[in-house]
């Protein structure tokens, strides 16, 4: 009895220290376009280190309601800023407008929830072979 309870204590401890972010807090990240050009923009990755070339996303019009304006793929990043190539757009692009982009999903063995999994079910498969 007292090992159920130890591994149902041990479940609760677990599933509490798994936090996700608020709804609001998902989704994708918005970046100043900082120049912009007939077919290229320039947006600043100062604290988005993650920002890789090839990444696509959309840009908006943040004072028309987020309408799209384009879509386009991340050509180049250097040092603090990153070059992209508009492959569709439905008008010009200015520096008024907003680049988004998702962040990519950790991968599955750097995430707490595998590993939270992986221990969990160890020591329950110990408790309950004894």
């Amino acid at each position: 009895m007292r090992h159920l309870a130890f591994t149902l204590a041990l479940s609760l401890a677990a599933l509490a220290a798994d936090v996700h972010p608020a709804a609001a807090q998902q989704g994708a990240y918005r970046f100043a376009i900082a120049n912009a050009g007939d077919s290229t923009f320039t947006f600043s990755t100062v604290r988005d280190e993650w920002v890789k070339r090839g990444m696509e996303g959309i840009v908006v019009d943040p004072s028309r309601h987020d309408v799209l304006i384009a879509r386009y793929v991340v050509t180049r990043v250097a040092g603090d800023s990153a070059v992209a190539l508009v492959t569709g757009q439905t008008m010009r692009l200015t520096t008024d407008l907003v680049a988004l982009l998702e962040r990519p999903s950790r991968p599955w063995y750097l995430r707490a929830t595998f590993w939270i999994g992986g221990v969990l079910g160890a020591v329950v498969g110990v408790v309950a072979s004894r």
